[in-house]
């Protein structure tokens, strides 16, 4: 009995897999033996790549799993360009695995569509699509911001819930993924546009809530967060290019823009703790420099939001060169100041992040922000359960991190990829590549455990120097690198004996022990140009992981059984 509840509570249901999305499961992971399936779930990967000089700028939904069966996005359609999706279509295919291998059983075509293109601000990167199995259901986003409820065993439409009326508004869209609490409720957050998109205020903006029992509630942002500033309010931004290097003097007060309203972070998923308690990300329409950490309560009132806001002191002389030095701010800068507007630093929600709320085992919450002035590595941040700003560490851009419960304790595990580019701004002549601007903290890519006060316990690093490509049977290598490759991972996976799980962009797929040394790695299909993407284990030990629009199903022949924690 105890060991069938523990292989039920290891399937793959959602973002993070649990509500709190702590991204780790009781079952013993299988060894990276062989890849027992391929499954193309985004035909169009070489034109999207073209498209943008090898880089592809797709974000993509976890695998989900559910004992033989596997639930995977499936574009359709034709691509035209990131600019116009309307040509595509998202699917999702039940694949299950049977004594045969995997096989097809259906597909249900989904009317969604991504938020539009931004250009300035909104998402660069093509927004995820990004259904969620309930316990009777599996929930799939559709047009209008309605969620389309599908019976697993056949793929069929059973209802369409819309929370905004009887018909299906165009100008509305689901924000982020969707997420299911334990009781069975579904909750996301939508944004309705006007015909003039990402340059005027969105119409509205919500959080949602479908009941176990189909009833649909919603709340406004603007309810949320009440202690944000109004949509009319200026608020500062950075300094002009034109005036660097940054800041322009000691004293220097940045410009300030009109803030425009809060609404949902792109991509963001709700997290949900054990009492209840909903978590969202927010941020001003023009300005994320003005973003929050929101609790809802589960009625949708608010409880509290948190500003992110002015809360590092780690910019000019400390995580950058002296002020002076090349990639450093202005000589007779204020230490510790985010150079762009000579204030403390602020966390950021960036709309081409993944980056969503963690619930932790004692009731805090992390969230990885954006920052540009650390060489655009964000901050991992951390808050208590009444909204206190606790901790910070220096790494947290697009990471949902797992969460490995050991004993009376637990670890927290990112990606902490020391990226190859300039420091606070795009001049090569104010802020030189890493290497030269900071020589005592060269380009390299790590997967990094935390305690549960952001201290570091270990780190494994990338020292891959091959790009490697696999063709048919063969894999063809050239030298690369000379700083190993960064982790393509938003989401990595912890399974019940704390191994990690981790995907890379030299096209690996990783398994690191407990201290950080390389238990095993399979290759996959191609190095570069691999978004990030997150990956799953299922309660069979099968580890299920993407490189290049392909999801790959590893493990080995011989099934573990699973532990306790």
């Amino acid at each position: 009995m105890l060991l069938a509840l523990l292989l039920a509570l290891a399937d793959w249901p959602q973002w993070g897999r649990t509500p709190q999305h702590d991204g780790a499961t009781t079952a013993a992971a299988n060894r990276l033996d062989r890849i027992e399936a391929r499954v193309v779930v985004d035909p169009f990967t070489e034109a999207e790549k073209q498209e943008v000089g090898g880089v592809l700028f797709v974000h993509y939904p976890v695998p989900l799993v559910d004992g033989d069966d596997l639930y995977l996005l499936e574009k359709g359609g034709t691509f035209t360009s990131r600019t116009t999706t309307n040509t595509q279509t998202w699917n999702v295919k039940n694949v299950r695995r049977t004594a045969a291998g995997f096989a097809t059983r259906w597909t249900f075509a989904s009317d969604w569509l991504p938020v539009p293109h931004g250009v300035g601000i909104g998402p660069q990167w093509e927004p995820v699509f990004h259904p969620v199995l309930g316990a009777d259901a599996l929930w799939v986003p559709g047009a209008g911001g309605t969620m389309l409820k599908v019976r697993p065993a056949d793929g069929t439409l059973m209802a369409r819930v819309n929370p905004f009326g009887a018909s299906v508004n165009a100008s509305i869209f689901s924000a982020g993924p969707p997420a299911v609490d334990a009781a069975g409720n579904l909750f996301y957050t939508a944004i309705q546009f006007s015909p003039a998109a990402w340059n005027a205020d969105p119409l509205g903006s919500w959080l949602v809530r479908i009941a176990a029992n189909g009833t649909t509630s919603t709340a406004t942002l603007a309810s949320l967060t009440p202690n944000a500033p109004a949509a009319d309010a200026l608020c500062t931004t950075a300094f002009n290019q034109s005036e660097l290097p940054f800041p322009p003097s000691p004293n220097a007060v940045a410009p300030a823009i009109r803030c425009g309203p809060q609404r949902p972070g792109i991509n963001a998923t709700p997290a949900i703790a054990a009492g209840g308690t909903i978590y969202i990300v927010s941020r001003a329409h023009f300005n994320d420099r003005y973003s929050f950490l929101v609790a809802v309560n589960p009625d949708l009132t608010p409880k509290w939001a948190a500003s992110m806001r002015n809360r590092f002191l780690d910019g000019c002389n400390v995580a950058l060169p002296p002020n002076g030095a090349p990639g450093g701010c202005r000589a007779g800068a204020i230490t510790g100041v985010d150079p762009a507007d000579n204030l403390p630093g602020s966390g950021r929600v960036n709309d081409d992040g993944t980056s969503s709320p963690v619930v932790l085992p004692d009731g805090n919450v992390l969230y990885g922000a954006y920052t540009s002035y650390n060489y655009r590595q964000g901050h991992l941040m951390k808050f208590s359960a009444a909204g206190a700003f606790l901790a910070s560490y220096g790494f947290g851009w697009d990471i949902t991190p797992a969460i490995w419960r050991h004993g009376e304790t637990y670890s927290i595990v990112i990606k902490e990829n020391h990226y190859n580019s300039g420091s606070y701004c795009f001049s090569p002549i104010n802020c030189p590549s890493r290497n030269a601007s900071a020589p005592n903290d060269p380009e390299q890519y790590f997967i990094t455990q935390l305690s549960p006060s952001l201290e570091r316990e270990w780190q494994f690093k990338n020292t891959e120097t091959q790009a490697c490509e696999r063709i048919g049977d063969t894999t063809r290598c050239v030298t690369q690198s000379s700083h190993g490759f960064e982790w393509c991972v938003n989401a990595v996976a912890v399974d019940g004996n704390g191994v990690v799980y981790a995907n890379s962009e030299d096209g690996y797929l990783y398994a690191i022990d407990q201290g950080g040394t390389q238990r095993q790695r399979i290759f996959l299909e191609e190095a570069l140009g691999a978004a990030y993407t997150p990956l799953s284990i299922g309660n069979d030990g099968r580890i299920y992981t993407q490189n290049n629009g392909t999801m790959f199903v590893v493990g080995n022949i011989v099934r573990r059984r699973a532990v306790g924690r």
